[in-house]
């Protein structure tokens, strides 16, 4: 089991939070025809609808339970909004974790998601005990490799032809991040 952060991760800006019920809406309104997004993140169906975000955080909720990731809801620090989605995972068993985002449309562009990754990988290293942490992003979505160099981490290469993307019916090569404790800022 991985104990959510309390009080919430917070930087005045950005508020990580574990998922609530109440999100479903909110979800699909963020998700729901989002081409940008279904471009990147394939595995999310279209349309995006109740039954998909309320399945969606009952398996937040049971991998907080079973200690596997610890998906957040990245939400406005003064109001609340959710905006995005942050996680945090456990690759294999040599203490290496992965780092995953979304923000929705009208969020993007103004430097939220690289603040929530900079939450999020600082709390990992702090708290969980993680000694590597990666991010992986389309080589096609360079908005998405932005995020990650100006949230610290260091580009390793591309892994070439890694990943089916069954939407666009194509091989997709993934730029390798990586984020070492000593690399995180305060």
């Amino acid at each position: 089991m991985i104990a959510a952060p309390d009080p919430p991760l917070t930087d005045g800006v950005v508020t990580l939070r574990r998922w609530e019920a109440e999100d479903v809406t909110t979800l699909v309104e963020c998700i729901d025809g989002d081409e940008q997004m279904t471009r990147w993140m394939d595995a999310i169906p279209q349309p995006y609808l109740d039954a998909e975000a309320r399945g969606w955080i009952e398996q937040a909720s049971s991998y907080w339970h079973s200690g596997t990731s610890a998906p957040f809801a990245v939400t406005d620090a003064e109001t609340g909004a959710v905006l995005g989605g942050v996680g945090f995972g456990w690759v294999g068993d040599e203490r290496v974790g992965e780092v995953g985002y979304w923000l929705r449309s009208e969020a993007r562009g103004r430097g939220l998601t690289g603040r929530a990754v900079a939450l999020v990988s600082r709390w990992a290293f702090a708290e969980l005990g993680c000694e590597r942490l990666q991010l992986r992003a389309d080589a096609d979505n360079v908005a998405s490799q932005r995020v990650a160099e100006k949230a610290g981490f260091t580009r390793e290469g591309v892994l070439r032809s890694v990943h089916f993307n069954p939407r666009e019916q194509r091989r997709v090569d993934f730029v390798m991040f990586s984020l070492l404790p000593e690399e995180v800022g305060s």
